[in-house]
């Protein structure tokens, strides 16, 4: 049994940044190497940083399987422009072939209809091609490539992928 917990304390912010720590440090070294990784981390999964991104409408929330922490995901939701933005999806390795992703998925897709939000869209790195593989079976299509700068040198080289969600 999976549970789905909305992040709303602190000591729930700070399991995601734990979470974010583990995850990416695993699945991240090989595609954007370590000090990539720890300025991402320090800039976009920190605490202050989680914290932030709740205040300004983003909803997060962690994934509990087999008794423990397992994933985390978070999006934002704009329902004028009937998106949604899959922000974050990720599984602790342990855990991963399980279906913990395809659950979180389903859940933000529960929400889109919920919300009458017709697309759900996200940004993934180009070079993470395992994880383009799943969005495509999980029914993404590539929309095209986005550049975005994140200070020090670094920049994310992302495509964006879509999916409709019916109603």
């Amino acid at each position: 049994m999976s549970t789905f917990t909305k992040v709303r304390t602190r000591e729930q912010i700070i399991d995601v940044v734990n979470l974010a720590r583990q995850i990416w440090t695993d699945h991240y070294l090989t595609i954007i190497g370590q000090e990539q990784v720890d300025y991402m981390l320090e800039k976009f999964q920190s605490e202050d940083a989680i914290a932030t991104q709740i205040g300004d409408g983003y909803e997060y929330y962690i994934v509990w399987h087999n008794g423990r922490n397992s994933g985390y995901m978070a999006f934002f939701s704009d329902a004028d422009a009937g998106m949604l933005m899959l922000s974050k999806i990720y599984v602790v390795r342990a855990e991963r072939g399980q279906g913990l992703g395809r659950l979180m998925l389903e859940f933000a897709e529960h929400v889109c209809r919920e919300r009458r939000i017709g697309t759900l869209w996200l940004n993934v790195n180009k070079n993470n091609t395992r994880s383009i593989a799943w969005y495509k079976r999980m029914g993404f299509k590539n929309v095209g490539s986005t550049m975005q700068d994140i200070g020090c040198g670094y920049v994310m080289d992302d495509y964006r992928m879509e999916k409709t969600v019916e109603q």
